[in-house]
């Protein structure tokens, strides 16, 4: 039976560190349950989290150039939705993932079925 049950995993929160670890306007890879997972500070402060590695030659996302809506990855400028995980360039999609700060402006990421 839990065979069945494999794709239906509860949600898990990671405590980052502090957001001020990563400036306004860039990105930070992080290794989170066993995935490579790219932390955003957008420059309004909002944060998005999306898989790190581009599926089109696996280029590392966090390094890209970003602006408030997507990411474009370093290595053949492949986009991607900041919110969707949407190729807007043909590409596969990215993972996403919620993030928000706590009480103490920690970065706690949640992984899992949402």
């Amino acid at each position: 039976m839990s065979g069945m049950m494999s794709g239906m995993g509860s949600v898990r929160s990671h405590n980052l560190g502090p957001a001020d670890q990563i400036p306004p306007g860039e990105g930070r890879a992080f290794a989170v349950d066993g995935k490579q997972v790219a932390v955003f500070r957008l420059r309004d402060g909002s944060l998005r989290a999306v898989s790190a590695v581009c599926p089109h030659r696996g280029g590392p996302l966090a390094d890209g150039t970003i602006d408030q809506h997507v990411v474009i990855c370093p290595l053949h400028q492949h986009a991607f939705d900041l919110l969707s995980g949407c190729s807007t360039t043909g590409t596969e999609p990215l993972a996403t993932y919620r993030v928000s700060l706590d009480g103490e402006q920690n970065l706690v990421l949640e992984t899992g079925a949402v």
